[in-house]
């Protein structure tokens, strides 16, 4: 039909005839175009928030509202309100699927494993022993195959109640004013029914190294008032990778937080079992000399934080998102005769004190001048040291000859101030 219309057009005697000719065939077209636009406008789905997950949802509304074109305005509203309730639900249940994988119950029985089996192959070595007056301090160190350094410590707080510790480690915002090492912290995926977290951090370095990008994911687990806090480094697609700052795959910082001693209100006594590691992109021996160097003075500047922190929060601070979401954990039941960890931390710090000569300064981590020799700040050493790490690559060679200008300088150290 449409080639017999053609061949018409063609066969008459004038331009004009034909533009004539074809406006009154195109017509009927365009109006029916336009009705098929304006139809679609007016029942087209008011809920645009609708993505690629929900394209089957989005067609169906679409369908109800062309068969349903009777009903009145407010019915039409209702649905469009009922849609976008369960868009959100239907955003919020991948949201908790994706961080529930991430984070599940079994590191949480990691966690209560390392918590428990402490003393146990690989053995822990003791590294330091310290103490203020209202703060004290002991560290262990092991090593492990084809992995970083591993850290255990164990810090007592006077007059400090395991609830205000959970929300001092999980406050993000107030870290930004005590931890300079943090220079930006971004909350990516939360979960409303758990608790769990995914943050972004980047902390910085010093000046011959760059800074490093973390992606931790965290979540809290509660027994009987001891709060299991996990973080962990998690992968995420979403925030690509760079080439500074340099992202940290291998992160593991976990930690117990319980009463050790009643007192009304805020005079508990807490402690902290931290359990530690992480591949920073330092050669391990090199990164476990800065590591021993700056512990104590990071441990001081955690407590002075911790003491700021708690002056704020009783002097009515308002309490943060990231305090509040440390208030949502997951019950779990631990048995009492399990938790046996804190004697065996116990009975080591008594067996390994025995050794030390000198009270609070234990562990070998005095900084003593030299008597007889020439006096070497250990800082310089370490400086030098951890510089040349961070300069150089990893290659095997690198290693060789960075482990061995350590063992030199260690030896020259020991020499220049004996312990």
């Amino acid at each position: 039909m449409i080639i017999s219309e053609v061949m018409e057009i063609l066969g008459r005697p004038t331009i004009l005839a034909i533009l004539i000719w074809m406006m009154e065939f195109l017509l009927p077209l365009w109006i029916a175009f336009l009705v098929g636009l304006l139809a679609g406008w007016v029942w087209r789905p008011r809920s645009f928030n609708c993505g690629f997950r929900i394209s089957v949802p989005c067609l169906s509304y679409g369908l109800v509202n062309h068969r349903s074109k009777g009903s009145d305005s407010a019915q039409s509203l209702d649905s469009d309100e009922a849609l976008a309730a369960a868009a959100e639900r239907l955003d919020a249940s991948e949201t908790e699927k994706e961080i529930g994988s991430l984070l599940t119950d079994d590191d949480f029985e990691h966690l209560h494993h390392l918590v428990e089996s402490f003393g146990q192959s690989p053995p822990w070595k003791r590294v330091m022993d310290r103490s203020t007056s209202n703060m004290s301090y002991q560290a262990w160190q092991r090593d492990i195959p084809n992995g970083p350094p591993q850290y255990c410590s164990r810090t007592v707080y006077e007059d400090a109640t395991p609830e205000l510790l959970r929300d001092f480690f999980w406050d993000d915002e107030f870290r930004l004013k005590w931890d300079d090492m943090i220079v930006q912290a971004d909350i990516l995926e939360e979960s409303a029914i758990t608790g769990a977290m995914v943050v972004h951090w980047i902390r910085k370095f010093p000046f011959f190294c760059s800074d490093r990008e973390y992606i931790i994911g965290r979540r809290i687990w509660e027994s009987k008032g001891s709060y299991y806090c996990v973080t962990k480094g998690v992968p995420y697609e979403s925030v690509p990778r760079k080439d500074k700052p340099r992202r940290v795959d291998v992160y593991y910082s976990s930690w117990l937080i319980r009463t050790v001693r009643n007192g009304p209100s805020s005079s508990s006594t807490s402690e902290v079992l931290l359990f530690h590691h992480e591949d920073m992109g330092i050669p391990w021996e090199i990164a476990k000399i800065g590591v021993r160097q700056g512990m104590w003075g990071a441990v001081k500047n955690i407590e002075r934080g911790f003491r700021a922190y708690q002056k704020y929060r009783f002097s009515g601070g308002s309490v943060s998102h990231h305090a509040t979401m440390a208030h949502i954990n997951t019950k779990v039941h631990v048995k009492e005769e399990e938790s046996s960890s804190e004697s065996q931390i116990i009975i080591m710090r008594s067996s390994s004190s025995s050794s030390s000569s000198g009270g609070g300064g234990g562990g070998g981590d005095d900084n003593g001048g030299s008597k007889n020799g020439i006096h070497i700040p250990k800082m310089l050493i370490v400086g030098g040291v951890v510089a040349l790490a961070c300069s150089l690559d990893q290659g095997l060679l690198t290693k060789t000859l960075i482990f061995g200008i350590a063992r030199k300088l260690g030896s020259i150290g020991r020499r220049a101030m004996p312990r």
